[in-house]
């Protein structure tokens, strides 16, 4: 075989070589790209009108640890529609929540120990620092998609029903 031709076959099998090897990082990265948690719902709350009609309800997951209520819907990736997540608290105290690490918009209702929702925060940034501040004692807090409270015209001053 002539040099030049050995050359050439040596270019093709490194090219060869180099398009297998970039495929298979591309392949690798799709099957290992973050999923992101899944949380398992466990309880109902059902939104009240202020004759006491149910307006909506929604699946939560609980948070009633500090662990669980630190972590909240963090790296949740996918919350279904009429889906949330219930934070519960030992005391009726001003509470504040972030969005930081939480990949999707949120509305957070902050209800107090008469199960009164005293603040609604509509449709918050993701993966934001911003502080979301209930700016009156609550000891409940719930996350919904964001417009949930829009599209089910939920307000302050509503009531939440749910068994502890």
């Amino acid at each position: 075989m002539k040099p030049h031709l050995k050359l050439l076959a040596v270019i093709m099998a490194v090219m060869l070589l180099s398009a297998c090897s970039q495929a298979q990082k591309k392949s690798n990265s799709k099957s290992t790209k973050k999923e992101g948690r899944t949380i398992t719902y466990e309880r109902s709350v059902s939104f009240l009108s202020t004759q006491n009609d149910t307006l909506s309800t929604v699946d939560v997951a609980v948070a009633d640890e500090d662990a669980e209520r630190n972590q909240g819907l963090m790296d949740v990736r996918d919350l279904p529609e009429s889906k949330g997540m219930l934070f519960i608290f030992e005391n009726n105290q001003p509470r504040s929540f972030w969005m930081a690490n939480t990949p999707l918009p949120l509305d957070i209702i902050f209800v107090n120990k008469d199960y009164e929702i005293v603040r609604i925060h509509h449709s918050t940034q993701p993966f934001s620092e911003k502080s979301f501040a209930s700016e009156q004692p609550a000891k409940y807090v719930i996350e919904t998609n964001a417009g949930y409270c829009i599209s089910h015209d939920l307000q302050e001053g509503m009531k939440v029903s749910f068994d502890e």
